[in-house]
């Protein structure tokens, strides 16, 4: 019981300490790919140790909604961290408090909290951005529930552990349409929760298009950092539940023995290099999408989601 629950902080902290990492890889190989210099891959940490020591300005007009976002924002992802397999095949202390749908909540808060606070501050530009944040939210909630329920049917349960052993044990479900169907589907979810192109594009910072950055225009200092590291947290944790549970459930842990749960941390590294090569891919293949077509993409989404869902329950 103690291993587990110190295993479950180890995923936390593995969390903690490399998601600024990957996104600093994130940036550093879009850069490449456009023949550009672009930062360093630790430029993140940069970033965050100077917000860090900035001092933070708060507008007068500014209520508790605005203080406490940032560490909502940048705790909700810690917790969902604690339910999924980060470095263990196995279950921790944990592992049974939530399932899958039950994360997506808990991220759901984080960014209903953010959209608060963008309309809080009093800013005009961060009510714009943060009524488009609710619109891609709103379209992007439909696609996890039909890409869970879908899972619950192949695997029985919407356990994130649960989940990943059914692929290990049953290869033929790992192949079977359906599942190839949901892979896709959440791929795409990844793409707009985490603002990439064609839904949004992290880089560019004209406040009329903004839509997943203008949410912390107002913040500075550590409410800055931490809505910051918050978003790249959010990032890792879905980037590890796609390829954790749904994509490429191996190189996890299978005992106890702490060099094998040590061990983990690199192989889930490089498996989030290989996604992150993907991601790179499709943003330096796309534009950015306008506002209104938005909705077509998330269609789209959706759409692969029921076809994942009518799939599985014509193979039943």
């Amino acid at each position: 019981m103690t291993a587990k629950i110190l295993y479950n902080i180890l995923q936390v902290l593995v969390v903690m300490a490399f998601a600024p990492f990957m996104a600093g890889i994130n940036a550093r190989l879009k850069e490449i790919v456009q023949s550009k210099r672009g930062p360093s891959i630790f430029q993140p940490y940069r970033d965050l140790w100077k917000l860090f020591h900035k001092d933070e300005v708060v507008s007068e007009r500014a209520s508790w909604i605005f203080r406490v976002t940032p560490y909502v924002v940048f705790i909700a992802p810690l917790f969902v961290a604690m339910l999924i397999p980060v470095l263990t095949s196995y279950p921790l202390f944990f592992a049974f408090m939530g399932d899958m749908l039950g994360g997506g909540f808990i991220l759901a808060i984080a960014g209903f909290f953010a959209t608060l606070a963008a309309v809080d501050a009093g800013n005009p530009y961060g009510p714009m951005g943060a009524s488009r944040t609710r619109m891609v939210s709103f379209l992007v909630e439909p696609v996890f529930m039909v890409v869970f329920f879908t899972v619950s049917f192949v695997a029985g349960s919407t356990i994130p552990y649960i989940v990943q052993q059914q692929w290990v044990i049953s290869p033929a479900s790992f192949f079977a349409p359906s599942h190839i169907l949901i892979m896709l589907a959440f791929l795409m979810i990844i793409i707009a929760e985490t603002g990439r192109i064609p839904v949004d594009n992290p880089s560019g910072h004209f406040e009329l298009a903004m839509i997943d950055e203008s949410k912390g225009l107002e913040y500075s200092g550590t409410g800055a950092a931490l809505m910051k590291w918050g978003g790249e947290i959010k990032a890792f944790v879905l980037m590890c539940i796609f390829l954790n549970v749904l994509v490429a459930p191996w190189g996890l842990a299978g005992t106890g023995n702490v060099g094998a749960v040590f061990l983990a941390i690199p192989l889930v590294l490089m498996k989030m290099l290989g996604l992150i090569i993907v991601l790179v891919t499709i943003e330096s293949s796309l534009a950015k999408l306008r506002l209104f077509r938005i909705s077509e993409f998330l269609g789209a989404a959706f759409v692969t989601g029921v076809v994942a869902m009518i799939a599985r329950l014509f193979a039943l």
